[in-house]
Protein backbone atom coordinates (compact mmCIF):
# COMPACT_ATOMS: atom_id res chain seq x y z
CA UNK A 1 0.00 0.00 0.00
CA UNK A 2 1.31 3.60 -0.68
CA UNK A 3 2.62 5.76 2.56
CA UNK A 4 -0.48 7.10 3.90
CA UNK A 5 0.26 10.62 4.13
CA UNK A 6 -1.72 11.99 7.14
CA UNK A 7 -0.76 8.44 8.29
CA UNK A 8 1.22 8.38 11.85
CA UNK A 9 4.68 9.63 11.68
CA UNK A 10 7.76 7.43 12.72
CA UNK A 11 9.83 8.24 15.80
CA UNK A 12 13.09 8.41 13.25
CA UNK A 13 10.98 11.15 10.88
CA UNK A 14 9.73 13.26 14.13
CA UNK A 15 13.68 13.23 15.31
CA UNK A 16 14.91 14.01 12.46
CA UNK A 17 12.44 17.22 12.06
CA UNK A 18 13.57 18.05 15.07
CA UNK A 19 17.25 17.95 14.53
CA UNK A 20 16.80 20.07 11.16
CA UNK A 21 14.68 22.59 12.97
CA UNK A 22 17.32 22.99 15.65
CA UNK A 23 20.19 23.78 13.31
CA UNK A 24 19.05 26.60 11.17
CA UNK A 25 21.59 29.11 10.71
CA UNK A 26 21.11 32.57 11.48
CA UNK A 27 18.49 34.47 9.83
CA UNK A 28 18.97 38.06 9.03
CA UNK A 29 15.70 40.18 8.46
CA UNK A 30 15.62 43.86 7.29
CA UNK A 31 13.03 46.01 9.65
CA UNK A 32 12.06 48.97 10.77
CA UNK A 33 11.90 49.74 14.38
CA UNK A 34 9.99 53.06 15.89
CA UNK A 35 9.53 53.93 19.86
CA UNK A 36 7.40 56.61 21.03
CA UNK A 37 5.83 57.70 24.97
CA UNK A 38 2.57 57.23 24.60
CA UNK A 39 -0.77 57.79 26.84
CA UNK A 40 0.15 56.31 30.42
CA UNK A 41 -3.55 55.15 31.00
CA UNK A 42 -3.65 53.36 27.46
CA UNK A 43 -0.93 51.39 28.47
CA UNK A 44 -2.00 50.43 31.52
CA UNK A 45 -5.70 50.01 30.29
CA UNK A 46 -4.19 47.14 27.69
CA UNK A 47 -2.17 45.36 30.28
CA UNK A 48 -4.05 41.87 31.79
CA UNK A 49 -3.09 41.13 35.23
CA UNK A 50 -0.51 40.20 36.36
CA UNK A 51 1.66 42.21 34.12
CA UNK A 52 2.58 45.97 35.40
CA UNK A 53 3.18 48.82 33.02
CA UNK A 54 6.72 50.57 33.66
CA UNK A 55 8.48 53.73 34.49
CA UNK A 56 7.91 54.91 31.19
CA UNK A 57 5.00 54.57 28.51
CA UNK A 58 6.49 53.26 25.63
CA UNK A 59 4.86 52.08 22.47
CA UNK A 60 7.03 49.92 19.87
CA UNK A 61 6.70 49.08 16.25
CA UNK A 62 8.43 46.57 14.60
CA UNK A 63 8.42 46.12 10.91
CA UNK A 64 10.57 43.44 9.16
CA UNK A 65 10.93 41.33 6.04
CA UNK A 66 12.88 38.22 5.92
CA UNK A 67 14.02 36.45 2.35
CA UNK A 68 13.73 32.68 3.97
CA UNK A 69 14.46 30.16 0.97
CA UNK A 70 11.61 29.64 -1.69
CA UNK A 71 9.31 32.86 -0.51
CA UNK A 72 9.58 36.06 1.47
CA UNK A 73 8.05 36.80 4.88
CA UNK A 74 7.13 39.44 5.89
CA UNK A 75 6.93 39.86 10.16
CA UNK A 76 5.40 42.81 12.36
CA UNK A 77 4.43 43.47 16.17
CA UNK A 78 2.94 46.01 17.66
CA UNK A 79 3.86 45.75 21.27
CA UNK A 80 3.95 48.08 24.56
CA UNK A 81 6.26 48.04 27.27
CA UNK A 82 5.75 45.87 30.34
CA UNK A 83 7.09 44.28 33.32
CA UNK A 84 6.49 40.99 35.27
CA UNK A 85 8.04 39.85 38.63
CA UNK A 86 10.87 42.29 38.25
CA UNK A 87 11.03 41.63 34.16
CA UNK A 88 11.16 44.37 31.94
CA UNK A 89 10.18 43.37 28.89
CA UNK A 90 7.32 43.62 25.89
CA UNK A 91 3.69 42.46 25.34
CA UNK A 92 2.77 42.54 21.90
CA UNK A 93 -0.84 43.13 20.84
CA UNK A 94 -0.91 42.45 17.42
CA UNK A 95 1.58 40.93 15.01
CA UNK A 96 1.02 40.74 11.36
CA UNK A 97 2.75 37.85 9.65
CA UNK A 98 2.49 37.39 5.90
CA UNK A 99 2.56 33.56 6.33
CA UNK A 100 0.78 31.13 7.44
CA UNK A 101 4.00 29.07 8.90
CA UNK A 102 5.02 31.95 10.48
CA UNK A 103 1.37 32.24 12.39
CA UNK A 104 0.58 28.71 13.25
CA UNK A 105 3.98 27.71 15.26
CA UNK A 106 3.46 31.28 17.13
CA UNK A 107 0.25 30.99 17.93
CA UNK A 108 0.14 27.19 19.32
CA UNK A 109 3.36 27.08 21.07
CA UNK A 110 4.32 30.43 22.05
CA UNK A 111 0.88 32.18 22.47
CA UNK A 112 1.88 34.74 20.83
CA UNK A 113 -1.25 37.32 18.73
CA UNK A 114 -0.10 36.73 15.78
CA UNK A 115 -2.61 36.86 12.73
CA UNK A 116 -2.47 37.35 8.70
CA UNK A 117 -1.83 40.30 7.08
CA UNK A 118 0.08 42.55 5.09
CA UNK A 119 4.19 43.98 6.03
CA UNK A 120 5.46 46.19 3.97
CA UNK A 121 9.74 47.42 3.84
CA UNK A 122 10.43 49.85 1.18
CA UNK A 123 13.79 51.50 0.49
CA UNK A 124 14.70 53.66 -2.07
CA UNK A 125 17.71 55.37 -1.71
CA UNK A 126 17.37 57.47 1.40
CA UNK A 127 13.70 57.25 1.54
CA UNK A 128 12.16 54.66 3.73
CA UNK A 129 8.58 53.65 4.21
CA UNK A 130 6.99 50.72 6.68
CA UNK A 131 3.51 49.62 7.36
CA UNK A 132 1.90 47.03 8.51
CA UNK A 133 -2.49 46.49 6.71
CA UNK A 134 -4.92 44.41 7.56
CA UNK A 135 -8.20 44.51 5.81
CA UNK A 136 -7.42 46.74 3.42
CA UNK A 137 -6.41 49.12 5.87
CA UNK A 138 -2.34 50.51 6.96
CA UNK A 139 -3.23 50.88 10.46
CA UNK A 140 0.41 51.63 11.29
CA UNK A 141 3.01 53.24 8.92
CA UNK A 142 6.22 54.65 9.22
CA UNK A 143 7.84 57.50 6.76
CA UNK A 144 11.21 59.11 6.54
CA UNK A 145 14.18 59.44 5.39
CA UNK A 146 17.94 57.76 6.24
CA UNK A 147 19.89 60.38 8.30
CA UNK A 148 23.04 58.47 9.29
CA UNK A 149 24.33 55.35 10.86
CA UNK A 150 24.31 54.48 14.30
CA UNK A 151 26.90 52.56 16.31
CA UNK A 152 26.51 48.67 16.36
CA UNK A 153 24.83 47.49 20.51
CA UNK A 154 25.98 44.63 21.71
CA UNK A 155 24.41 41.74 21.37
CA UNK A 156 21.23 41.61 23.66
CA UNK A 157 18.46 39.50 25.71
CA UNK A 158 14.83 40.76 24.86
CA UNK A 159 11.64 39.47 26.48
CA UNK A 160 8.39 39.35 25.16
CA UNK A 161 5.33 38.55 27.44
CA UNK A 162 2.30 36.14 26.25
CA UNK A 163 -0.89 34.57 27.39
CA UNK A 164 -1.34 30.89 25.88
CA UNK A 165 -4.63 29.69 26.31
CA UNK A 166 -7.25 27.85 24.42
CA UNK A 167 -11.24 28.76 24.32
CA UNK A 168 -13.36 26.62 26.07
CA UNK A 169 -15.47 24.14 24.36
CA UNK A 170 -18.80 23.99 25.63
CA UNK A 171 -18.90 27.75 26.93
CA UNK A 172 -17.60 30.98 28.03
CA UNK A 173 -14.03 30.70 29.24
CA UNK A 174 -11.09 28.34 29.08
CA UNK A 175 -10.25 24.77 28.82
CA UNK A 176 -7.51 24.29 30.93
CA UNK A 177 -5.89 27.95 33.16
CA UNK A 178 -3.88 29.78 31.29
CA UNK A 179 -0.21 30.61 31.15
CA UNK A 180 2.02 33.62 31.27
CA UNK A 181 5.13 32.94 28.89
CA UNK A 182 8.38 34.85 29.05
CA UNK A 183 9.71 34.63 25.27
CA UNK A 184 13.31 35.10 25.74
CA UNK A 185 15.07 36.58 22.20
CA UNK A 186 19.25 36.61 21.63
CA UNK A 187 19.46 39.84 19.17
CA UNK A 188 22.34 40.48 16.99
CA UNK A 189 22.95 43.80 14.77
CA UNK A 190 25.27 43.95 12.26
CA UNK A 191 23.52 46.75 10.56
CA UNK A 192 21.72 50.24 12.02
CA UNK A 193 20.75 53.43 10.57
CA UNK A 194 18.72 56.58 12.07
CA UNK A 195 15.38 57.70 10.25
CA UNK A 196 14.11 61.15 10.47
CA UNK A 197 10.74 60.59 10.22
CA UNK A 198 7.28 59.77 11.37
CA UNK A 199 4.87 57.51 12.62
CA UNK A 200 1.24 57.47 11.70
CA UNK A 201 -1.24 55.70 13.33
CA UNK A 202 -4.60 55.29 11.44
CA UNK A 203 -8.19 53.74 13.14
CA UNK A 204 -9.23 50.43 12.84
CA UNK A 205 -12.20 48.73 14.38
CA UNK A 206 -9.69 45.05 14.21
CA UNK A 207 -6.53 46.83 14.76
CA UNK A 208 -7.31 49.75 17.48
CA UNK A 209 -3.52 50.76 17.85
CA UNK A 210 -4.92 54.51 17.44
CA UNK A 211 -5.25 54.33 20.88
CA UNK A 212 -1.75 54.63 21.64
CA UNK A 213 -1.22 58.09 20.14
CA UNK A 214 2.11 59.16 19.38
CA UNK A 215 2.89 61.65 22.44
CA UNK A 216 6.66 61.87 21.81
CA UNK A 217 8.93 60.19 19.43
CA UNK A 218 11.73 58.89 20.40
CA UNK A 219 13.47 57.36 17.58
CA UNK A 220 12.79 55.61 14.47
CA UNK A 221 15.79 53.26 12.96
CA UNK A 222 16.44 50.85 10.14
CA UNK A 223 18.73 48.05 10.38
CA UNK A 224 19.69 44.38 9.92
CA UNK A 225 19.49 41.72 13.18
CA UNK A 226 18.91 38.13 13.44
CA UNK A 227 17.24 36.67 16.91
CA UNK A 228 16.69 33.49 18.05
CA UNK A 229 13.58 32.49 20.66
CA UNK A 230 13.45 30.36 23.18
CA UNK A 231 10.07 30.49 26.10
CA UNK A 232 8.67 29.28 29.08
CA UNK A 233 5.77 29.32 30.95
CA UNK A 234 6.45 31.08 34.42
CA UNK A 235 3.10 31.07 35.90
CA UNK A 236 -0.57 29.99 35.27
CA UNK A 237 -2.80 33.02 35.86
CA UNK A 238 -6.05 33.73 37.02
CA UNK A 239 -8.68 32.55 33.66
CA UNK A 240 -11.14 35.44 35.64
CA UNK A 241 -8.81 38.01 35.38
CA UNK A 242 -7.69 37.22 32.01
CA UNK A 243 -11.08 36.67 30.06
CA UNK A 244 -11.90 40.85 29.96
CA UNK A 245 -8.68 40.75 27.58
CA UNK A 246 -8.94 37.85 25.12
CA UNK A 247 -10.58 40.33 22.40
CA UNK A 248 -7.42 41.40 21.94
CA UNK A 249 -6.41 38.38 19.96
CA UNK A 250 -9.75 37.72 18.00
CA UNK A 251 -10.99 40.64 15.08
CA UNK A 252 -14.68 39.66 16.57
CA UNK A 253 -14.85 37.91 19.90
CA UNK A 254 -18.24 36.30 18.79
CA UNK A 255 -16.28 34.05 16.72
CA UNK A 256 -15.50 32.08 19.76
CA UNK A 257 -18.97 30.83 19.93
CA UNK A 258 -19.04 30.17 16.56
CA UNK A 259 -19.53 26.54 15.63
CA UNK A 260 -20.08 23.72 12.47
CA UNK A 261 -24.25 24.56 11.83
CA UNK A 262 -26.48 22.10 12.90
CA UNK A 263 -25.80 18.96 10.93
CA UNK A 264 -22.75 19.24 9.34
CA UNK A 265 -19.15 17.48 9.30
Amino acid sequence: MARVRYGARTDAEIAAARTASSRLPDIWSTGVVALWETDPDAVAAVLPPPLKPTGRPLARVNISKVDLPGYRLGAGSFAVAAAHDGVEGWYPLVMPMTHERALIGGREVFGEPKKLGEVTVERDGLVVRAALARHGIAFVEVRGAVSGDLPLPEPVRKTDFYFKFLPSVDGPGFDTAPVLVHCLRNEKVRRLERITGDVVLRESMYDPVADLPVRRLVEITIGEKTTDQKGKVVERVSAQALLPYIHQRYDDPQQLLDGPPQGSV
